[in-house]
C-alpha cells in the first residue's frame, strides 16, 4: 500500500498522531462518573490532529481513557482541546462533546514529528519523535466514546438539573489508508487548567503512530441516565472539559 497522495497544502488527509500510554487504574477510576466503569486496561489515548471541522482547519488534542459502559468496551473522553472557537460551545450544548480552548502545534519535517499543546499559558503535553517505518497492519475498526450531556438548573441550586446527566455514545467506524510507527518522547507538564500530568501520570509509553484514517461512519446516540445525585461531584469541570473543576476553573488548593 502506497502513501496517500494529496494536493499541496491540503489538510483533509493529514495523519493523526496517536499516542497510547499506561497510567494508574485508580487515577482513571477517580475521573469516571457513576455508571461508566473502569476497563480491564488502564491506558490513556492522546490524539493530536489537524482536520477540517466542518470545512476549516481545526488543530486539536483529544484525551481519552479506557472505560466500559454496560458491558461495552470503549473510552471515556476527558477533553478535546481545540483552536477553533466556533466548534466549542455548540459541540457541548448539542451532544455533550467536551471541547475547550487550546493551542496546538503539530507538524512533521522529514521523519521528525513535533507536537505541543498549551492552554492559559501552560504547556501540558509535548512530543518529539522520529518515524521508523510503515506499520504492519492497516485495519478496519470500531471505536466507542462515552460523553456526558447535562445541564445544571438555572440559579445553580444544589443537585438540581434542567437536564439530568445522560451518557452519550459515539460509535465510529474507520478504515486505515496508511499508518507509520513513531519512536519518541512524551512529556507531560504541570498545568492547573489541563492537569493530565497530575491526574493521569505517565507510567509506560505503549505506542506512537501516525495514522491516516478512512472515515466510514459515525453514530451519536443518547444512552442511559446517570444517577443525578451520585454525579453531582463530577458536574463542575474546567471549562468545557471533563477535568474536575470549580466554577469553571481549576480547583483551589485546600
Amino acid at each position: 500500500m502506497s502513501a496517500p497522495q494529496i494536493n499541496p497544502s491540503e489538510i483533509s488527509n493529514w495523519p493523526i498522531l496517536k499516542i497510547k500510554y499506561r497510567t494508574d487504574a485508580d487515577k482513571i477510576a477517580a475521573l469516571l462518573p457513576p455508571g461508566i466503569d473502569p476497563s480491564d486496561e488502564s491506558n490513556v489515548y492522546v490524539n493530536i490532529y489537524n482536520v477540517p471541522v466542518p470545512d476549516v482547519p481545526e488543530y486539536g488534542v483529544l484525551i481519552m481513557v479506557d472505560a466500559d459502559y454496560r458491558g461495552t468496551k470503549g473510552c471515556y473522553t476527558i477533553g478535546y482541546g481545540i483552536d477553533q472557537e466556533s466548534a466549542i460551545i455548540i459541540s457541548r450544548e448539542m451532544n455533550g462533546q467536551p471541547k475547550h480552548p487550546a493551542e496546538v502545534t503539530y507538524f512533521r519535517m522529514g521523519d521528525n514529528v513535533t507536537a505541543r499543546c498549551s492552554h492559559q499559558g501552560y504547556t501540558f503535553i509535548e512530543f518529539e519523535g522520529t518515524v521508523t517505518g510503515k506499520a504492519d497492519d492497516f485495519p478496519k475498526y470500531e471505536e466507542n466514546e462515552w460523553w456526558v450531556k447535562v445541564s445544571r438548573a438555572v440559579g445553580g441550586a444544589e443537585k438540581s438539573y434542567d437536564f439530568p446527566p445522560h451518557v452519550v455514545r459515539v460509535r465510529s467506524t474507520y478504515g486505515t489508508t496508511y499508518r507509520e510507527n513513531v519512536e519518541g518522547n512524551l512529556s507531560l507538564s504541570k498545568s492547573p487548567w489541563d492537569p493530565i500530568e497530575e491526574l493521569l501520570p505517565l507510567r509506560e509509553l505503549v505506542s506512537c503512530q501516525l495514522d491516516t484514517p478512512q472515515w466510514l461512519g459515525r453514530e451519536i446516540t443518547l444512552e442511559g441516565k446517570i444517577d443525578p445525585d451520585a454525579f453531582w461531584p463530577h458536574v463542575d469541570t474546567i471549562g468545557g472539559s471533563r477535568w474536575p473543576g470549580q466554577m469553571g476553573g481549576p480547583r483551589r488548593s485546600r
